[in-house]
């Protein structure tokens, strides 16, 4: 069970990372400088690892899928940061289950698939739990709800980065059987931050050398060294055990989230957020598991 509690490891660092770059952001920092410099803490957390672990030679294929998710990834890291800064954590973070939903769904429409009775399960759960997330709404009409959804700017940041993972969750698979889960980390995460770099001096260009800037650095060092644990605790789960069941475990996340919104931010709702996103999480599980 040394995966299961790695995999719980990976969830409640990558949850409290979030908690915290929220709480940067709440402070006025820059959302670019903190999405870069939490990346930036991780690099050298990992970059190690890759070098005391022995790892076969890459070939074409793991630098052609690498190459091609890193704009995507880059899309959603931007987006990711965009989303935990315009709105409430428990109103964003539970979209993440859209990815397994989008991996699931794009191919049944685009390729005549058919759903599997778990998958067609975990869609209407991942469904129904988005339609709970703003379940007060309902008084206004069966409809408010989702119409909510769509007013709420940092929820559709987060449906953005939902779809953006749902292709370099695929990318990134094909990398890693081409090569291994650390040699991809330890090539893909430091040239990401690298891809980073312009954007992010031409975006906080204004607060380079000042007070703020200093601050940023030291107010996204320790959610860099969660976003490195959580790396760390991916890499070696997912290495133990099938990794559909490890992926099933990190979105209990998701839970610890909404959780952190409440108990940090004093965010409403609990109690709707917490049954909408707990069906959320079900549904990935029902996809993911009942796919293998």
């Amino acid at each position: 069970m040394t995966w299961f509690f790695l995999a719980m490891l990976c969830a409640l660092s990558l949850a409290t990372s979030d908690a915290l770059v929220k709480r940067a952001l709440d402070n006025g920092h820059n959302d670019y400088l903190v999405a870069w410099l939490r990346l930036l803490w991780a690099v050298p957390v990992i970059v190690p690892l890759y070098l005391v672990v022995p790892s076969p030679v890459p070939g074409a294929e793991f630098y052609r899928a690498a190459l091609l998710a890193l704009p995507l990834e880059l899309a959603a890291l931007v987006l990711y940061v965009k989303a935990l800064k315009l709105s409430p954590l428990s109103l964003t973070v539970p979209f993440l289950a859209l990815t397994p939903l989008f991996l699931l769904v794009v191919p049944t429409l685009l390729l005549g698939e058919h759903l599997t009775l778990a998958g067609g399960s975990g869609v209407v759960l991942i469904a129904t739990g988005s339609y709970c997330l703003h379940l007060r709404r309902i008084r206004e009409g069966v409809w408010a709800p989702l119409k909510n959804i769509l007013q709420e700017p940092g929820s559709l940041c987060m449906i953005g980065v939902a779809l953006c993972y749902s292709f370099t969750s695929t990318l990134g698979k094909q990398a890693i059987t081409a090569s291994s889960p650390l040699q991809f980390a330890a090539f893909y995460f430091p040239l990401l931050a690298l891809l980073m770099t312009p954007l992010t001096l031409w975006r906080a260009r204004g607060e380079f050398g000042s007070i703020l800037q200093k601050r940023t650095i030291r107010a996204t060092f320790v959610p860099g060294m969660l976003f490195a644990l959580m790396l760390v605790s991916h890499i070696f789960a997912v290495s133990m055990v099938n990794v559909a069941y490890m992926i099933s475990v990190k979105r209990f996340s998701l839970v610890i989230g909404v959780l952190y919104g409440h108990l940090l931010f004093g965010e409403p709702g609990l109690a709707e957020r917490l049954f909408g996103t707990s069906l959320m999480v079900a549904g990935v599980a029902l996809i993911l598991i009942g796919g293998t």
